[in-house]
């Protein structure tokens, strides 16, 4: 799997469409407000979409159930969170992320251990075939957000922030939310991890061996299986850990989540080229920066931007900023 190529044009997306809307938006502190809870935004759906990026790029698996783990994810942390009120309900950001760190840990592990469960059952039979996947893992979606029906109920259940991680922060003029903030550092510790393993492991390079030549790999006594059943459920623990984070930036979440979230997963995975780790992450910036100049500027178009975008995009470059080679 490829990180960030060398190709620097896509890496300049980015800034470009921050810098073109400047002169429409007028206000630099309301610039600067926007623009930063769009690159919270887009870290949240990058966390997301990762894991499906894992999926993809190194199985040639066509996950369209990966919103059932973004859900689960989500509603764990409602349970956990909702037993920790002594912390959450305090005042002190560091007492917070004592509980919501274990929140995040233990969404993780569920999403993971169902996504074993998931890729044994419903996937493994249908490697090599997209359009089975696509029409089974769909239907594992629909099942698994009935069963969160009937563990958590089908109404909307409430997943406020705690009190240290509301209000703002000021830059200059410009007032930022610190969730905002604390988004982005973790989905560039995301990021950064994902990078490190797949370039500069030997777990890394085997996955990356296996991808590009199987029988090689087995042949030298790796079980290169394991690896590939070990790398989906890492992408569903990444759904359970975005699905948290969404879940709080919603301060809500609802069973049905997960498959409204679908929707801009791939068109991000299409904007970076399926499979490319940093394709995902400059797609997911653009989408959620779209999102929120649309809706300051055109609230009526945000529904229909980021797919704009995505066609802009890929007349530009038909493949994805940075199409996977396989």
């Amino acid at each position: 799997m490829k990180g960030l190529d060398l190709d620097w044009k896509p890496l300049a997306l980015v800034p470009v469409l921050a810098l073109a809307v400047l002169p429409f938006i007028g206000s630099g502190s309301t610039w600067v407000t926007l623009t930063v809870a769009g690159l919270a935004m887009g870290m949240i759906i990058f966390i997301i979409a990762s894991g499906l990026t894992l999926v993809f790029g190194l199985m040639d698996v066509l996950n369209f159930g990966h919103g059932v783990f973004i859900a689960l994810g989500a509603f764990v942390a409602t349970s956990v969170l909702g037993s920790m009120g002594d912390w959450t309900g305090s005042e002190s950001l560091w007492r917070n992320l004592v509980a919501v760190v274990p929140a995040m840990l233990v969404a993780m592990a569920v999403a993971a251990a169902i996504g074993l469960a998931f890729e044994r059952l419903i996937v493994r039979p249908v490697y090599g075939n997209h359009l089975k996947q696509i029409l089974i893992t769909m239907g594992g979606m629909i099942i698994g957000e009935e069963l969160i029906k009937v563990i958590w109920g089908p109404l909307q259940i409430p997943l406020p922030l705690p009190p240290g991680m509301r209000g703002t922060l000021l830059l200059g003029d410009a007032a930022v939310e610190k969730y905002r903030l604390i988004a982005v550092v973790v989905g560039l510790a995301v990021f950064a991890g994902l990078l490190w393993t797949l370039t500069r492991t030997k777990l890394g390079l085997l996955i990356r061996a296996g991808v590009q030549d199987r029988e090689m790999v087995e042949s030298l006594g790796y079980r290169i299986h394991v690896l590939f059943v070990g790398v989906f459920v890492a992408g569903s623990a990444l759904a359970g850990l975005g699905g948290v984070m969404w879940g709080l930036y919603q301060q809500n979440v609802v069973p049905q989540m997960g498959a409204q979230v679908n929707v801009l997963i791939f068109i991000v995975l299409i904007i970076g080229g399926l499979g490319s780790t940093g394709g995902a992450l400059i797609g997911a910036l653009l989408v959620g920066l779209m999102a929120n100049y649309t809706g300051f500027l055109v609230p009526k178009a945000a529904l229909f931007s980021n797919i704009a975008l995505m066609l802009a995009v890929l007349l530009w470059r038909p493949q994805g900023v940075y199409a996977l080679s396989r």
